[in-house]
């Protein structure tokens, strides 16, 4: 709404509209001043409440942390700081970043996150205080389209079938008219789709300068913008992967920086361990095959010869990986396993090595050798050298490990601990490190977020709470419940499910810690009650979520994926139930590893690692429920160890002050108040 429909500007005098022009002289001010007041914008009675009308409320969390940040990038030092749902992190934090004057990153956990970031918080302050702001979205490369493949393929007998050519045709059209080449404009576009995959600006495809279209490339647009922008908006994978591209001396993705700010920052651990460990599998494999595949017969290369090394890769592919056992789950792959392993099936990993070989001996004695060519047989060298280490070294900050999922096997090696590198990559290359979730602490305290990443020296806040928790939210712990270890405890948590959802009518989330559990209770429930259930896996989470939030009385059977990042406010969902504490499982390798690193060391690793990270997990999933300051609802744990154990108060104590109660009666009236 124009500042001059505001009543708050009209209340001096209907007839004139200078205080259009005081407003925003007054929110100019604020991002040019070196100090200007977050008062001024966050307080009561302050430039967002003007600017917002009847859209926005005071909230002195926000405020706080508004403040916080504002010292953090003036005096440069690193914050960590817990803001609840509700606080309004988001412009407490990007409007100190712009404030700064510094190029910030601003690091988010998902694409979907950087998009509303994007598209509704940065727009407002444009509009309102930083009309010169400058903003780059920037995503990984195979979020973007290749103009060089689309333009080789659009005269090759390479579609497969009608749907495809169709698709295909959508996206040259649509490549004509947009600015971004983002995939996610392309709204028709299965998210599985291969022939997106042919298509994307995927590194390993990737010419650089020498290939045609380089000016014309929407990644060197990206990289354009990025450069001169002030705010650069990432997620965490992009990120990471920046970080370990600098680690190995490859280069880099983003510009140079001064100060990054992590949202959902209870992620960084996991997503830093990822990149900065090593995995191959059989996908990677048969994307080496197709892409050469591929190449090859776009640049009319495609000799019988040639064709046959492609086609040994994937066989040879196929039996090496066909020879890890048929059971999925993860599994351990230290040293005596890999030797064991190696000395069973030697041939198949020869005869793996010597195909990749072959291909890089074939197209190094071309005698016109293509970018294109090359890049391939880089990758097939790069595919040598992860098997190479994945076999042969051992690293003492590594678990090794595989893992069958599906059709895939992959194998890898993961940091056992990221905080040493995270120290001397980040938080003592930089001055100024922001890192706020939702779920930073345990029992109050930043202890155990700051031993896991590293974070040696920083300020800390723990916001106040927006939601009056005890009127929104009721924590039902039944009284009689089994050991969730008890045979007899899934029948018990199908009966008190039951009940539950006849007093909810539905509208809930089921929260599991394991795929098996959540299939046997959603077996047990879905005879017993009337409405419609959901279940993880028959559906892309995308349209689980919108049929969860378009059905009346719906119930969602879910596990890890939906425990987080989900936003369903109002009636629709008014009651979230888990069945166990989601203590990590302990037979994972990655997990088990570093609880003997902890334990080597002489530390207590069950209190200092496996109950705060189950303490975050179940913050997050009961997070679920109370998005807002008007919704109200039930949260159930079937655990009774929260009650029965020790460290059951270390739970507790973490927790929102919900009203709690071991009485179903006491839910029924909950619900009906």
């Amino acid at each position: 709404m124009p500042l001059d429909e505001s009543p708050n500007d009209r209340r001096i005098d209907e007839s004139r509209d200078d205080t259009y022009v005081d407003l925003n002289e007054e929110s100019k001010a604020i991002t040019e001043k070196p100090k200007a007041s977050m008062r001024e914008v966050f307080g009561a009675g302050g430039l967002l409440e003007r600017y917002m009308l009847g859209g926005y409320e005071h909230r002195q969390a926000q405020l706080q942390m508004a403040e916080l940040l504002q010292d953090a990038f003036e005096n440069r030092h690193h914050v960590v700081v817990e803001a609840g749902t509700g606080t309004g992190k988001t412009l407490a934090y990007l409007l100190p970043a712009i404030c700064s004057g510094r190029r910030v990153v601003i690091s988010t956990a998902t694409k979907s996150l950087q998009e509303q970031l994007y598209q509704k918080d940065i727009p407002f302050l444009q509009k309102h205080f930083a009309p010169e702001l400058k903003v780059a979205v920037m995503k990984g490369r195979s979020n973007f389209l290749c103009r060089a493949k689309l333009h080789q393929m659009a005269d090759q007998p390479v579609l497969k079938g009608i749907d495809e050519i169709d698709e295909f045709r959508q996206i040259r059209d649509w490549s004509k008219l947009t600015e971004t080449g983002d995939r996610a404009e392309l709204t028709f576009l299965p998210d599985d789709s291969e022939l997106w995959t042919r298509l994307d600006a995927r590194r390993e495809t990737c010419t650089g300068k020498k290939c045609p279209e380089f000016n014309q490339c929407f990644l060197t647009a990206m990289q354009q913008r990025a450069k001169e922008a002030d705010l650069i908006i990432v997620n965490h994978h992009l990120f990471f992967a920046d970080l370990a591209l600098k680690q190995d001396d490859f280069g880099q993705i983003l510009p140079e920086y001064s100060a990054v700010v992590f949202d959902e920052a209870h992620e960084m651990e996991d997503v830093a361990s990822d990149y900065f460990g090593r995995q191959i599998s059989n996908y990677r494999l048969e994307e080496l095959a197709r892409d050469a595949d591929l190449m090859l017969r776009l640049l009319h290369l495609g000799t019988p010869t040639l064709l046959r090394r492609t086609q040994r890769i994937r066989e040879r592919s196929r039996t090496f990986f066909e020879t890890f056992p048929a059971r999925d789950g993860r599994f351990p792959f230290e040293r005596r396993e890999r030797e064991a392993f190696l000395e069973q099936h030697r041939e198949s990993y020869d005869a793996l090595v010597t195909a990749l070989k072959g291909l890089e001996t074939e197209f190094a004695a071309l005698h016109e050798k293509p970018e294109e060519l090359l890049r391939i047989a880089r990758r097939s060298f790069e595919i040598r050298q992860e098997l190479s280490f994945l076999f042969e070294s051992n690293e003492r900050n590594f678990v090794y490990w595989y893992e069958r999922r599906n059709k895939g096997v992959f194998l890898a090696a993961t940091p056992i601990d990221v905080s040493q590198i995270l120290r001397e990559k980040l938080f003592e290359k930089l001055d100024t490190i922001i890192l706020t979730s939702a779920t930073l602490t345990v029992a109050g305290r930043f202890e155990y977020i700051r031993q896991r990443l590293g974070l040696d020296h920083a300020k800390e806040g723990a916001l106040p709470p927006e939601f009056d928790w005890r009127k929104q939210a009721l924590l039902y712990i039944p009284r009689t419940m089994p050991d969730v270890r008890n045979p007899s405890f899934v029948s018990a948590a199908a009966d008190e499910i039951v009940k539950v959802l006849e007093l909810s009518q539905g509208r809930a989330f089921c929260l599991f810690t394991s795929y098996s559990q959540m299939n046997e209770l959603f077996d047990r429930v879905s005879g017993r009650v009337s409405f419609p259930l959901l279940k993880q896996g028959t559906a892309p989470r995308s349209v689980l979520l919108e049929r969860f939030k378009t059905t009346p009385g719906a119930v969602l059977f879910a596990t890890s994926s939906f425990w987080q990042g989900v936003d369903v406010p109002g009636e629709q969902l008014s009651c979230v139930i888990v069945d166990r504490l989601p203590f990590a499982v302990p037979s994972d390798p990655v997990v088990a590893a570093r609880v003997r690193m902890l334990q080597e060391d002489g530390r207590n690793a069950f209190a200092e690692f496996q109950v705060p990270q189950a303490v975050l997990a179940l913050k997050q999933g009961f997070g679920r429920l109370i998005r807002t300051k008007t919704d109200r609802g039930v949260l159930v744990l079937l655990d009774s160890r929260i009650q029965r154990m020790p460290y059951g108060r270390i739970f507790i104590e973490s927790l929102p002050q919900y009203g709690m109660t071991h009485e179903l009666n006491e839910v029924a009236k909950f619900l009906n108040s």
